[in-house]
């Protein structure tokens, strides 16, 4: 068996790195070839693993949410783990990260074999999130707010650029990292929102005050993962970000939608209490691990 790592160059290749994702993580949602098109940058790479001419693996190196570190993510189909090509997308992804000034690496695992490869080559845990899933049946819209109003970004796009500076960059550092995410305002634009229609704000005044909503699946129409939520310091606990999620929980039922999910890290336990209050129930850990690099041959 020969096992070949090439770059993903043509659309043809990333609607391949796409199948390995969907097959590998199916329970989460995989960014479109025109997504993948507007993440391209200068130190992102996308590879395919190939044996005999069949594309059995996919991965990704960038740079982590905080500038820190390498970010790997080698993916094997199910139907070719334990053959190496792990071990090669891995290497070739670490390789890339050295030659691109990292010093650490991070990976993330989702089950007990995976979290067993990523400690042979000295990967230890560092954090880890909890996926809490919440079932859409019957919901009802919630009563309108009177201090501040809910408008979604279709509605008023423009308010999506001021959410950015007016929630994003004084709530990101609240989040439990080690070394706050650096989220620029193109990533904002870019990666934080795919349909406008499902982003919502809360708005007082002429103040983004607070932001959720859903980030739909095209493969998977009927499943959405939730967005950022986030609510400015001084409109907390006035039952901003429940009204906010409650709308897009509405929305969602209006539109189909049968299963949403979110991910919350450790530390974040505020957040993972809301949801409990909203009906969420609990599924998957996924752990965040590190490295030096290089890593072991």
């Amino acid at each position: 068996m020969t096992t070949t790592i090439r770059t993903a160059t043509t659309d043809a290749d990333y609607e391949a790195w796409r199948a390995v994702r969907i097959a590998v993580l199916p329970y989460e949602r995989c960014p479109t070839v025109a997504e993948m098109r507007d993440l391209d940058r200068p130190g992102r790479l996308l590879v395919l693993a190939e044996v005999d001419g069949e594309v059995v693996g996919s991965g990704l190196a960038d740079r982590s949410g905080d500038g820190e570190r390498a970010s790997l993510m080698p993916r094997v189909h199910p139907d070719f783990r334990r053959r190496g090509v792990g071990t090669a997308l891995l290497k070739v992804l670490a390789d890339h990260g050295v030659t691109q000034g990292y010093d650490t690496a991070g990976i993330s695992v989702d089950d007990e074999e995976a979290q067993l490869f990523a400690e042979r080559f000295g990967f230890k845990e560092a954090n880890r999130e909890v996926e809490q899933v919440r079932q859409i049946g019957d919901e009802p819209w919630p009563t309108p707010p009177t201090e501040y109003e809910i408008v979604s970004i279709a509605e008023r796009p423009e308010l999506w650029t001021a959410a950015y500076d007016q929630v994003a960059v004084p709530t990101i550092p609240d989040m439990d990292h080690s070394v706050a995410l650096k989220v620029s305002a193109e990533e904002w634009e870019k990666e934080w929102i795919n349909d406008p229609a499902a982003m919502f704000v809360a708005v007082a005044g002429d103040q983004v005050i607070g932001v959720a909503g859903l980030k739909l699946d095209s493969d998977r129409p009927e499943r959405a993962e939730v967005g950022y939520t986030a609510v400015r310091r001084e409109w907390r606990g006035k039952s901003v970000a429940s009204t906010l999620k409650r709308t897009s929980m509405a929305w969602a039922a209006d539109h189909g939608i049968t299963e949403i999910y979110t991910w919350t890290q450790r530390g974040n336990e505020s957040m993972r209490r809301l949801n409990e209050h909203l009906g969420f129930t609990y599924g998957i850990v996924s752990l965040t691990m590190r490295a030096p690099l290089p890593l072991p041959d």
